[in-house]
């Protein structure tokens, strides 16, 4: 990155970078979705791995925010560019990384207030009846995003602190300086910053594809004739490119932050972006792209220490495991079909590497899959956790996801040390090319609630069986799930959810907990 002035800068990746000197905030950076294959070994990001902290006293918590951090991230661009997807996807990791987001999506309100049977001729800008009911559910919807920035809380009653930022997407065309003059207007009064993302497509193929996911998605043409909703769309469009006005720098008397993504992040231009909840949102849409894609996600095979209830280690695999390895070839090819390639993603540790062994495609080994480090514990068994360190297990039941272990991590650290992961496989974006994750049943819960939108809450206890794959395809509205278990028999490792805590009882005293139950991380 080359420094040109005191506030601008080219970030240049593959292709020569454009500069705009006539601004002195403008940063544009090209060609970010650099290939997904580039070689992510073990070496070269080992280092990034968190370092154990054996303070237990307190939960560990997200990267500090600014103090009362209160974002509107406003959405600008015409209908097929990918809006609803990158809305949702922002708000989806922040939420995931323990900050507060939700989504304000203008559609919904429309849907809610008049319908889903609304033609095309609803959205024509002549219409005047029609453009002031668009304009009353927008500023419904704008009351209600700034109605949630203020409220202090969590959805639990739980008050939150300066750590969190509070990030609103407000999800609509937004297509007029007008309209994003009133947006930025009425959120200052309430003193919340703004930033606007724009996502703009010049590629026709690109852009029909996108018409065809929304066709087949959007709750809009739901039980609709697939040609006549591609029709109706395309006109809707049309109506919106009458008025729009693309982001300027200008706008907002030249105090306009935003991200503009053009042809799905090949080129993004950032203007006025400042501080930390700013730069994370930028530094994850230039990660993102909206290519359809799936991915593919199994543990290792039953390993030696999964029979005998032992958590961590780096044990080899049982002979059923053995087995299941053998058998994961076929189950792969069947599903990738003969044109989709492949990579394989396993972690350092030997039970997901021999698990890959029969796989004939490229791998990649990262220090950041290895399974959540358990300290103290390692290689213990739960119900040897509890008669060793009762008070620790006890928490532990209390608040699975922010409980570390001594000397080892907690879930919250496991998410922060996956972030790389998740990055790169947002940046992924050939469609025939997919990734396998050989993973651990902590770590793939963590990677399995940020594409589901699970909460930290029920994050631990997501059901991740053995000798399962489970393929995971982002859509627009959501993601959809396949699995595939093979009928190769396995040792139970998932743990409910404890009806109550046991924090200051005896090992063994309550009825409840005189046997254990089957090893979980």
């Amino acid at each position: 990155m080359e420094q040109l002035s005191h506030s601008t800068f080219v970030a240049d990746t593959a292709k020569p970078s454009q500069e705009s000197p006539s601004n002195p905030s403008l940063i544009i950076a090209t060609d970010s979705t650099a290939s997904h294959s580039a070689p992510c070994t073990s070496e070269s990001i080992s280092s990034s791995r968190p370092k154990p902290n054996v303070d237990t006293s307190k939960p560990t918590s997200v990267e500090p925010a600014a103090p009362s951090c209160k974002l509107a991230c406003v959405m600008v661009g015409l209908p097929a560019r990918g809006k609803t997807y990158i809305a949702r996807k922002v708000a989806r990791y922040l939420t995931w990384l323990g900050h507060r987001s939700r989504l304000f999506n203008v559609g919904a309100y429309r849907r809610d207030a008049i319908g889903v049977a609304q033609p095309s001729s609803f959205f024509d800008p002549s219409n005047e009846d029609h453009s002031r009911k668009r304009m009353e559910l927008a500023m419904v919807a704008l009351d209600d995003m700034l109605n949630w920035l203020d409220d202090d809380t969590t959805s639990d009653g739980v008050e939150t602190t300066g750590e969190f930022a509070c990030v609103a997407m407000y999800d609509a065309t937004n297509s007029t300086i007008e309209r994003r003059s009133l947006i930025a207007q009425r959120c200052r009064e309430r003193g919340v910053d703004v930033m606007f993302v724009e996502s703009i497509c010049e590629d026709e193929q690109l852009i029909m594809a996108n018409i065809r996911e929304v066709k087949i998605s959007s709750p809009d043409y739901k039980d609709t004739d697939p040609k006549k909703a591609i029709e109706d769309f395309q006109h809707r469009i049309k109506f919106y490119e009458q008025t729009y006005e693309t982001l300027h720098p200008s706008e907002l008397d030249n105090r306009i932050a935003f991200a503009k993504l053009i042809n799905v992040g090949n080129q993004v231009i950032v203007n006025r972006i400042r501080g930390y909840i700013h730069s994370r949102i930028v530094y994850f849409l230039m990660n993102l792209n909206t290519t359809p894609r799936s991915f593919y996600f199994s543990r290792h095979g039953e390993s030696m220490f999964n029979v005998s209830q032992r958590i961590g280690g780096d044990s080899d695999l049982s002979w059923r495991g053995a087995q299941f390895a053998k058998k994961l070839p076929d189950i792969i090819q069947q599903n990738l079909g003969k044109e989709t390639q492949l990579t394989i993603w396993t972690s350092t540790l030997r039970r997901t590497q021999q698990t890959a062994q029969h796989l004939n495609f490229p791998k990649v080994q990262w220090k950041q899959l290895d399974e959540i480090d358990s300290g103290l514990c390692d290689g213990l068994t739960y119900a040897e956790i509890e008669l060793k360190y009762p008070a620790d297990f006890a928490e532990r039941d209390t608040d699975k996801f922010n409980y570390r272990y001594h000397g080892g991590e907690s879930y919250r650290d496991l998410v922060h040390r996956l972030e790389p992961v998740i990055l790169e496989l947002e940046r992924h974006h050939e469609p025939n090319h997919s990734i396998l994750i050989i993973g651990h049943q902590a770590v793939l819960r963590c990677v399995y609630a940020y594409f589901l939108n699970i909460s930290h809450e029920e994050l631990p206890y997501i059901k991740v069986p053995l000798h399962t794959v489970v393929k995971l395809t982002p859509k627009a509205y959501g993601c959809e799930e396949e699995r595939f278990a093979l009928d190769i028999a396995a040792v139970d490792t998932h743990r409910e959810r404890p009806a109550r805590s046991t924090i200051g009882t005896t090992p063994g005293s309550d009825k409840s907990h005189g046997e254990m139950p089957p090893t979980s991380r």
